[in-house]
């Protein structure tokens, strides 16, 4: 999809969970003027009652609401539903990103943020959304190509050996093509819950797939890193 054409998108529902009035009105004629359908909630409850009953495509919540905590939002959808969540919120630490994507959202907008970015990351969670749907066992990126089912990859249509931790780890970015995959989530599914926090096997392994599969493991295009965070599998 070109990003000069989101019209291309205007049969996505997005739900804006946003308690700041001027906020959520400016996010919402915004993306109404690219094509989006829009729902707009004050709080957290009234997020959820629309959650189920218009099943958005994407959402988009503020972490700060009235009545519960944004992440209270994001464990309860989780409770039911896969749609994809973006976190907007003025909390820009670490720990409160890591906290967010460990919950279940996404992907974290630091506000103030750009327009033509939020776009973006609204491309991608609709692209992500809908290739989840078709549930393919193969994810191609360029010369990268992943096939799930077979556990075979290829780079320019050569097959790449990995060693069973490489290729696990590799899968599981996979699997959440596109979004942030905090440290945690890696080290628990790879590793397993007692080396959540060595994450030197997280910096050694990746340097390892990238050393196998990027053209220039010093300037990933693949696998990229979110300082502080965890990684993605760009797409």
């Amino acid at each position: 999809m070109s990003p000069n054409n989101e019209s291309a998108s205007n049969d996505a529902t997005v739900l804006i969970v946003e308690d700041d009035l001027v906020t959520r009105h400016f996010l919402a004629r915004t993306l109404e003027g690219k094509g989006y359908k829009i729902v707009e909630t004050a709080n957290g409850e009234e997020g959820l009652r629309q959650a189920s009953n218009i099943v958005p495509d994407v959402v988009l919540l503020d972490l700060g609401l009235p009545d519960i905590e944004g992440l209270q939002v994001v464990r309860r959808l989780r409770e039911w539903s896969s749609v994809p969540i973006i976190i907007l919120s003025l909390r820009g630490q670490e720990k409160d990103k890591v906290e967010a994507l460990d919950a279940g959202a996404d992907d974290y907008l630091t506000k103030p943020f750009g327009i033509p970015e939020l776009l973006a990351r609204l491309r991608v969670a609709l692209r992500n959304k809908s290739s989840n749907a078709a549930k393919s066992s193969v994810l191609t990126v360029g010369s990268l190509s992943i096939d799930l089912a077979k556990r075979k990859v290829l780079v320019n249509e050569k097959e790449v050996r990995l060693t069973p931790l490489e290729y696990n780890l590799l899968a599981t970015l996979a699997r959440n093509a596109g979004k942030v995959v905090t440290h945690r989530q890696l080290l628990q599914e790879v590793w397993g819950p007692q080396y959540t926090t060595e994450t030197n096997y997280l910096r050694l392994y990746i340097k390892q797939l990238r050393d196998k599969l990027e053209d220039d493991p010093s300037q990933p295009r693949y696998l990229l890193t979110e300082a502080g965070i965890g990684y993605r599998l760009d797409v």
